[in-house]
């Protein structure tokens, strides 16, 4: 089980693991569960630049269409080829198996994000 504290989060519902030069992305619990059944999953290219805040992919559900943000900027190392497989692993296991991206960042690159009871507070609001 992932330490939920040890993440970090924005405010588009974004989870961020790791604090070295390669983060893992993904999207929360709660956005899982706003969003429903995750039926189709799309992922920037490995090679990919992105730009803190833009948007990078999307997930649809049955319910709606979401926009998968880039918390960070860097340039993809990998994607989950799992979740675009078998998109249902968003909502199974959106902090272990159901993660997005992984993303190759700077020194700072987590400053300024959410820690655990700010992003709580956050959604609980």
């Amino acid at each position: 089980m992932t330490d939920l504290n040890a993440l970090s989060y924005t405010e588009e519902h974004e989870w961020i693991a790791g604090n070295g030069d390669t983060v893992t992305i993904g999207i929360t619990d709660f956005a899982a569960e706003k969003l429903g059944d995750v039926v189709f999953v799309e992922l920037p290219a490995v090679g990919t630049e992105l730009t803190a805040g833009a948007v990078v992919g999307e997930i649809e559900s049955t319910k709606s269409v979401g926009e998968l943000y880039a918390p960070v900027a860097g340039t993809v190392v990998e994607i989950n080829d799992a979740v675009v497989d078998d998109p249902s692993l968003v909502n199974a296991e959106p902090f272990e198996a159901g993660w997005l991206i992984k993303v190759s960042v700077a020194d700072g690159a987590l400053d300024g994000l959410l820690d655990r009871d700010a992003y709580v507070a956050l959604t609980e609001g």
